[in-house]
């Protein structure tokens, strides 16, 4: 019998860390939810008390990982690697955290939202999470393999799809844009959602390499 193999016997009596995966997959892709229904929000205070949502959801986040990383000390069996557990939880948190600065950066910076290349990225974010999430669940049996491919393939194409937005949001924003401040701001908020696919992306990878070392 193989390492592997011997591995998956433990996986049915270690589920704890499928459980907090979950959860953490859950409230990420509630974040990116709540992201998007921010962009779309005319309302100042509206989205000032949905900043407040997700900094709440980004905190219960940070413990639901620090959860996982006390099991980890807990724990000598584990599903897979200790360092591909620790990696996963770390990518996932990453999103989370870029998720709240995108609302964060709206928010300081007073940023009307209604812009093309803000509402557009923050529809990919939730896309993104919303495969992750997909893949995340995924992993607990890892039989449906064309499923998980089929979402990272996702992943992967949306965030390739927020470096284009990116590039033409820049380029409009140089060509339409005088207010030198106002060109600061939005540049930035179109970074850090960039950033926020990008960290989508990273998560994708780290599952696509789980599945390939247990499937």
């Amino acid at each position: 019998m193989g390492i592997n193999s011997i591995g998956k016997l433990f996986m049915p009596k270690n589920k704890v860390f499928y459980d907090l995966f979950e959860e953490v997959a859950v409230t990420v892709f509630t974040m990116g939810g709540v992201l998007k229904q921010l962009v779309n929000e005319p309302d100042f205070d509206k989205r000032a008390s949905l900043t407040t949502q997700l900094e709440d959801l980004e905190h219960r986040n940070d413990n639901t990982t620090h959860k996982i990383f006390t099991e980890l000390g807990r724990n000598f069996i584990t599903p897979f690697d200790r360092e591909d557990i620790h990696t996963l939880a770390s990518a996932l948190d990453d999103i989370a955290d870029y998720i709240y600065s995108c609302a964060k950066k709206i928010s300081f910076y007073r940023v009307n939202p209604n812009d093309p290349g803000i509402q557009k990225m923050a529809e990919l974010i939730e896309q993104g999470t919303i495969y992750i999430q997909s893949a995340v669940n995924e992993l607990r049996n890892m039989t449906n393999l064309r499923k998980i491919t089929e979402c990272l393939v996702r992943v992967n194409d949306i965030e390739n799809q927020a470096d284009d937005i990116f590039d033409l949001s820049i380029e409009k924003l140089f060509n339409n844009v005088n207010d030198f401040k106002e060109v600061i701001k939005r540049r930035e908020i179109y970074q850090v959602m960039e950033f926020a696919t990008d960290k989508c992306e990273d998560a994708a990878n780290v599952i696509e390499s789980i599945t390939i070392k247990y499937a």
